[in-house]
C-alpha cells in the first residue's frame, strides 16, 4: 500500500517551513549576515543532533521500514567534526556542548527511536532533504559572510558520496513513497516533522542573542522586518 509519504510531508510541512525561514537568525543568514560565534554554536548543536540521528539509524538499519531509507552517505557527523575542528581547534570536544534546545531535540530523537522508530523518518526528512536542497546556496552564503576559503568550515554542506543531488533526492522520495506504512503512520510522521521544524526553530532563536550582540539591534531589526513568503527551500527542510 503506497501513501505517497514524500508528497504528504512536503504539503503537510509547508507552513512550518515558512515559519522556520522567518526566524530572525535564518532571515539574517539568507541575507548574507553570518556571524562566526553564533554560526559555530549552531554547528556544535547540529553535531549533537546528527550524532543522535545517525546512531539511532545505524541501530535500526535492519528495521522493516527504516531500512528502506537508510543511506549512510547522507551522514553529517564526520563533516561537522571537521568544521568544529576548524572553528574551535583540536580540543573542540571540550569546547562544544548542546544548548537547551539541542538537548531537547536530541532527547526527542532518542525517545522516538525507542518507542516508535518509524517516526525517525520525520527527522531525516526535515534535516537531510533540506541540507541537499539548499546546502550549496547556504555554503556560498556562509563562505562570503565569514570570509572563508573554499572547504574551510563548510564541510557540513559537502556530500562527496552523492555526486548528483537532484537524482538522489528523487531516489529518496521514491523510497519514502514506497514504504510499507498505512495512512495512520504517515499522519504521525507528518506531525513529527512539524514538531522537528519547531525544535529547529527554537534552536535557531537561541542564537539570536549572539547575533544581535555582534551586529547590533538596529541592523538585526532592519534585516528581519519583512516577512518572507517561504519559497527558498533552504533551512532547515526540504522541497
Amino acid at each position: 500500500m503506497s501513501v505517497n509519504l514524500a508528497t504528504q510531508l512536503r504539503e503537510g510541512t509547508k507552513k512550518s517551513h515558512t515559519m522556520a525561514e522567518n526566524v530572525g537568525f535564518i532571515k539574517c543568514f539568507l541575507k548574507g549576515t553570518v556571524e562566526k560565534t553564533s554560526y559555530r554554536k549552531l554547528a556544535g548543536n547540529l553535531y549533537f543532533v546528527y550524532s543522535a540521528m545517525e546512531q539511532e539509524m545505524e541501530r535500526h538499519q535492519n528495521h522493516p521500514i527504516l531500512s528502506q531509507v537508510y543511506f549512510p552517505e547522507l551522514n553529517r557527523k564526520h563533516s561537522l567534526e571537521q568544521d568544529l575542528y576548524f572553528y574551535y581547534g583540536s580540543n573542540w570536544q571540550d569546547e562544544v556542548a548542546p544548548s537547551e534546545a539541542a538537548q531537547a531535540y536530541v532527547s526527542r530523537i532518542r525517545e522516538v527511536s525507542n518507542i516508535a522508530p518509524e517516526l525517525l523518518i520525520a527527522h531525516l526528512y526535515t534535516r537531510y532533504l533540506g541540507d541537499l536542497s539548499g546546502g550549496q546556496i547556504l555554503k556560498g552564503i556562509a563562505q562570503r559572510g565569514m570570509n572563508l576559503t573554499d572547504g574551510q568550515g563548510t564541510q557540513f554542506y559537502e556530500f562527496p558520496e552523492i555526486p548528483d543531488e537532484k537524482a538522489f533526492k528523487a531516489q529518496y522520495r521514491e523510497a519514502m513513497n514506497n514504504l510499507p506504512i498505512d495512512q495512520a503512520i504517515a499522519d504521525q510522521i507528518v506531525n513529527e516533522a512539524n514538531d522537528a521544524f519547531k525544535m529547529n526553530m527554537v534552536m535557531f532563536k537561541e542564537l539570536e542573542g549572539n547575533l544581535i550582540k555582534a551586529i547590533g539591534q538596529m541592523l538585526f531589526s532592519s534585516l528581519t522586518r519583512r516577512r518572507a513568503s517561504g519559497s527558498t527551500e533552504l533551512a532547515p527542510a526540504a522541497e
